[in-house]
């Protein structure tokens, strides 16, 4: 039995961000599953605490819904289709480009499209939101990552079939399902999508430019693992040595990551111009080990 724990234990260590993120959903959903056969209570009640209100007088009495509802599906279709995306998508990221930048994209995407779908409501109380329920799923999350990969790097081709497409069509077909689905019988859900869709993009342009818009989430995110993790930390007393700046008013770790970065940089747009295959192996070797840092 140890050996068994040892075995599950290492597997679940190896597993990427995403596959994370992926096999909470499952939990999540296969709880939610249980809770409906177990206590006969309709699928949608059973993950109530977890959904995300349309109505922003309800949101303040559960506010972590806003993330949670990211993590619900009630619709086994609904769950397979994110979750089948989601890891092709994470596939990618994971060989592109670092872990915080990809979460970044992912969560901002499901933040963006909660609050997006709370604020057309309260815009629009009669609107095309006026009938629908609560919100569930990781779409927005899903749209974020999707279409920020088909901006940054567009004319990068994928095998669909028996065919090439390149990324940029592929994001401009999602977009004119979005529009379309907001006519359709679930309009919360693609108000969320269209929101993922903005915000994917609007990453992948800013980065692009050299700019990181998720940086401030980051830090937020950093002081919110710090404030967990520092009751964790020794008491020893650490001295530390003053930081010798010698590369151009930086560190040598600033200055070596600043130009890491800038290859990253150099080899993604030689992907956009080119596509993948177009990379040496060197090349492919070292945006692998970055993407896994």
């Amino acid at each position: 039995m140890t050996s068994i724990n040892y075995d599950i234990k290492d597997k679940l260590k190896r597993l990427s961000a995403f596959e994370k993120i992926i096999a909470l959903n499952l939990i999540v959903f296969f709880i939610g599953w249980l809770v409906f056969q177990t206590q006969s209570i309709d699928r949608d009640i059973s993950l109530f605490w977890l959904a995300l209100p349309k109505d922003f007088s309800e949101f303040i009495f559960k506010p972590w819904s806003i993330i949670t509802y990211g993590f619900s599906h009630i619709d086994f279709w609904h769950l397979f289709f994110n979750l089948f995306i989601l890891y092709f998508v994470g596939r990618s990221f994971s060989n592109l480009f670092n872990i915080k930048l990809s979460l970044n994209v992912y969560f901002l995407g499901i933040l963006f499209g909660g609050l997006s779908y709370m604020l057309v409501y309260t815009l629009f109380p009669n609107g095309i939101l006026k009938n629908v329920g609560e919100l569930v799923g990781a779409s927005a999350g899903v749209r974020a990552a999707l279409i920020f990969l088909c901006a940054y790097m567009p004319n990068k081709e994928m095998r669909l079939v028996t065919i090439n497409i390149k990324l940029k069509y592929i994001g401009l077909v999602l977009l004119a399902l979005d529009i379309l689905g907001l006519f359709g019988d679930n309009p919360g859900g693609y108000v969320s999508h269209l929101a993922g869709d903005l915000l994917g993009y609007f990453y992948a342009v800013q980065l692009k430019k050299g700019t990181d818009i998720g940086k401030g989430f980051e830090r937020f995110m950093d002081s919110i693992s710090s404030f967990f993790t520092k009751g964790k930390r020794s008491h020893l007393k650490t001295v530390h040595k003053s930081k010798k700046k010698d590369f151009a008013g930086h560190t040598k770790q600033e200055f070596d990551e600043f130009n890491k970065q800038k290859q990253i940089d150099i080899i993604l747009d030689k992907i956009s111009k080119s596509g993948y295959e177009s990379l040496s192996e060197k090349e492919k070797a070292f945006l692998f080990k970055a993407g896994k840092k």
